[in-house]
């Protein structure tokens, strides 16, 4: 497919999930295989020397460097993008290092990416909001449209059922009264009508958050997506960047092991119980000896229960117990490792043989 004159294979996005999970190898060898693969920017540099001294140059030098080995590893098939989260401090400048290391493309979410486009004018690079509603879709595009007199190249729906951190309230979800992947579509699809006549332009929109298998990239390309952002399955293969013990905690967690649990920056977000998560919730404090300031939200010194950083990087490193491993609804489903190349093939295989029956 085509977006903005950038070509994949397959409507495929693997999902960046960070700390440490998907970067240039994961992201690399999705795009080798046809995908846009993607790069997690959040504390990219989390194993260079130079980390804890100056985490923020760090971070920049290694998303750079991270770039470039993953366009190295796709043999210039497929497309390299980069996730960075607005809730980060450097943002602006994890952006102008995507760009410097020409990035295909910049997902932006846990907050509204306002000022994207601005950053993005005049590159390579294109840019997508990762949304979880029609209401944000609305607010993004009117500003975007106003200000810049742009729109964005696509735009990621994130569902309920997605890993990490989510755009769902703690009640919503608890309740189970979340909207699902089709309905946030169908309100997405209806905000970007008008700008996509105005701009005589579609506006690609990929859904996230569920998406298992060739069946259910079917199902939601049926209901009008263009394609699909998938994480959590990408975690199990040979090629992700994490360590073996995240890819084991996936592949060995249960239906009932997958928890909503509270981040310190105050959001509701989806990992596997672990025994980090227990002893949170015997109310045990971990904050860090040394803080980052990664994150904008995030309380500091004796306010925080835990850093959530040093969680996640324990987690990329393999440290069980004190790793904090976040997952998709559908970690469960998981059951054995696999290879990029197999998983991509897998899916693309069922998804047409279910286009075929529709």
């Amino acid at each position: 497919m085509e977006i903005s004159g950038k070509i994949m294979e397959y409507p495929i996005i693997q999902g960046g999930m960070g700390i440490g999970v998907s970067m240039s190898r994961l992201a690399g060898n999705v795009a080798r295989n046809g995908g846009m693969g993607v790069i997690s920017s959040v504390n990219a540099g989390y194993n260079e020397e130079d980390f804890y001294s100056n985490p923020d140059l760090t971070n920049e030098k290694a998303l750079v460097k991270q770039i470039k080995m993953a366009r190295k590893i796709s043999e210039n098939h497929g497309l390299i993008g980069v996730n960075i989260m607005v809730a980060v401090n450097n943002y602006e400048n994890m952006v102008k290092a995507a760009i410097k290391a020409d990035a295909d493309a910049i997902i932006s979410g846990a907050g509204l990416p306002m000022e994207l486009p601005k950053l993005v004018k005049g590159t390579n690079t294109l840019f997508a909001p990762k949304i979880s509603s029609g209401k944000a879709a609305k607010v993004l595009l009117k500003y975007y449209d106003k200000k810049y007199n742009v729109i964005p190249d696509f735009i990621v729906i994130e569902g309920f059922m997605a890993g990490g951190h989510l755009g769902f309230s703690k009640e919503n979800l608890s309740d189970n009264t979340c909207e699902n992947n089709k309905q946030i579509l169908n309100e997405v699809k209806k905000e970007i009508n008008v700008y996509e006549n105005k701009y005589k332009r579609k506006i690609p929109l990929f859904v996230a958050g569920g998406i298992f298998d060739g069946r259910d990239m079917a199902e939601i390309i049926s209901a009008g997506a263009d394609g699909v952002v998938i994480g959590t399955r990408f975690i199990v293969t040979e090629e992700c960047d994490a360590s073996d013990v995240f890819k084991d905690v996936i592949i060995n967690s249960k239906s009932d092991d997958i928890k909503i649990i509270e981040s310190p920056v105050g959001m509701p977000a989806r990992a596997v119980s672990t025994p980090l998560i227990e002893r949170l919730k015997r109310g045990d404090k971990f904050s860090a000896k040394i803080c980052n300031n990664c994150l904008k939200a995030c309380p500091k010194g004796e306010k925080v229960k835990y850093c959530i950083s040093r969680a996640l990087i324990n987690a990329a490193r393999g440290n069980y117990e004190e790793g904090l491993f976040f997952c998709g609804e559908n970690a469960s489903r998981i059951s054995k490792k696999t290879t990029v190349e197999k998983l991509m093939n897998e899916i693309i295989s069922d998804y047409r043989r279910y286009m075929k029956e529709k």
